[in-house]
């Protein structure tokens, strides 16, 4: 269960989150816009990602990657938590945060990850 806690405690570092139950995942998004979605039961964390990203990722891990869907020029991905750093964890967090959050929240943020 420890990935799962990472996630949420990562989310909850960025500007503007918010996590809204239902009943097998938890949404997390940002400025009212979903970036991400926590599956507690089969720990493991769908996130929002540039389509290269979301493709070399599955490409040198399909162990711990896969490819959820693509959506509007995006590509999600799948990671199985217990085979993930909480440092990779906290890059992954962040970049589908970036990709999602308006320009306001970014430039409060800046490139500082969340740990």
């Amino acid at each position: 269960m420890s990935g799962t806690l990472d996630v949420v405690e990562l989310v909850d570092q960025l500007p503007g989150t918010a996590r809204a139950d239902h009943d097998r995942y938890v949404k997390l998004s940002v400025a009212g816009r979903t970036f991400g979605y926590l599956w507690e039961p089969t720990v493991t964390v769908g996130l929002k990602q540039t389509l290269a990203e979301q493709l070399a990722l599955v490409a040198m891990r399909p162990d711990v990657f896969e490819v959820q869907f693509t959506a509007g020029g995006f590509g999600w991905v799948v990671a199985h938590l217990e085979h993930v750093q909480r440092d990779e964890l906290a890059e992954l967090v962040f970049e589908a945060w970036r990709l999602t959050a308006p320009t306001a929240l970014l430039e409060q943020r800046g490139e500082v990850l969340p740990t």
